[in-house]
């Protein structure tokens, strides 16, 4: 069982009996924007949530400037909140030394972040901090101060400015097409090149997903791959070693293919992904990261909630069948599919070219 596995396991086991075992929360009608210096945002979780926390990060830091932000997450994340100039200190969820280190600190106001699971709550509590913020899924609201209605219809940013409204007393604004994650200027890649005049060729593909029931599947990846070759773009993978089975695959049906899975880390990928004129993924943490940095998406969708997930605005298309078992995702479980995972494997290879095709081009910076 890995790290995550056993997290989300412990959760599931002790989470509601450490929150009945801990004295409720009453209500805090005070203003909780008041004095406030230092905060936590607690973020387990995907890389997803990461990057759809930075619009909430970045407002925060806009209406209170002199404010510090730290974080709490687990090292999966750590790579996206160490691309914001907008955050302190990093401390890490799934790291016994860091997480008590984050414990010792005095904080005005802990915000957790998490959707549904509980320990987070009980961290949020253990930080003592008189405003702690959280939403209120389940019995997780009695340790929050202030408990927040959460919505699946929401797009998962407007979600996370909810948590932040009782402290700049509104919600910010958000628009669908402007990037907001900035890499870094010092920031360079050096595993391949690319001539000037071939970057708006480039179409990378990550072929994976968390779960099985999002992936399209390397064979379906790869002839799309081909038929993208024969019209002249440049294919790069990405993802981790766990690509690799599906990259081999892919590999097989192109020509000058550049394999680059298991060899980045977030902070390379997020470089690969701006200079990309397009990303083709499943419902996955890379597609926010490129709807994060500016760079249009062609994502499948079965599975996952599309209102809560998918990336917005008219350069980013989502393939979806809506069939009527789907989504079936909810606070990040996946039921095993009885269906062959019909949801994605009914997209077929000439609608994913053709939405490639059809995306209208965005302007570069």
């Amino acid at each position: 069982m890995n790290k995550i596995k056993l997290l989300k396991f412990i959760d599931r086991i002790m989470g509601k009996f450490f929150i009945f075992l801990l004295p409720g929360t009453k209500i805090n009608h005070k203003d909780a924007s008041k004095k406030i210096n230092r905060i936590l945002i607690i973020r387990p979780g995907g890389i997803g949530d990461a990057v759809l926390l930075l619009p909430a990060i970045n407002a925060l830091k806009r209406e209170l400037p002199d404010l510090k932000i730290d974080i709490l997450s687990e090292k999966r994340n750590t790579g996206i909140f160490g691309l914001s100039e907008n955050i302190e200190r990093i401390y890490l969820y799934d790291k016994g030394f860091d997480f008590i280190r984050s414990l010792r600190n005095r904080y005005d106001v802990v915000i957790d972040t998490e959707q549904w699971h509980r320990l987070s709550a009980v961290a949020a509590y253990l930080n003592r901090a008189p405003v702690r913020i959280g939403f209120d899924t389940n019995e997780r609201r009695r340790l929050f101060t202030h408990k927040i209605p959460y919505s699946h219809d929401d797009y998962e940013v407007f979600s996370f400015f909810h948590l932040i409204e009782p402290l700049i007393h509104k919600i910010p604004e958000f628009d669908s097409e402007e990037p907001f994650l900035e890499i870094p200027p010092e920031s360079t890649f050096s595993l391949f090149t690319v001539p000037a005049e071939e970057k708006e060729r480039i179409i990378s593909i990550f072929p994976g997903a968390s779960v099985d029931e999002r992936r399209w599947g390397g064979d379906r990846f790869g002839k799309a791959a081909r038929i993208l070759n024969d019209k002249g773009y440049k294919i790069v993978l990405l993802g981790s070693s766990a690509e690799k089975a599906d990259a081999a695959a892919i590999k097989q049906n192109t020509y000058g293919c550049i394999d680059l899975t298991g060899r980045t880390d977030l902070r390379d990928t997020a470089l690969i992904l701006k200079m990309s004129r397009l990303l083709l993924t499943a419902d996955s943490g890379l597609m926010h990261i490129a709807y994060a940095v500016g760079t249009p998406t062609v994502s499948l969708f079965g599975a996952g909630m599309e209102k809560k997930w998918a990336p917005r605005g008219k350069h980013n298309i989502v393939l979806n069948k809506y069939l009527s078992c789907s989504p079936c995702t909810k606070f990040g479980y996946t039921p095993p599919c009885k269906r062959n995972v019909e949801c994605l494997s009914s997209i077929s290879v000439n609608e994913v070219v053709n939405a490639i095709e059809n995306i209208p081009d965005k302007p570069r910076a």
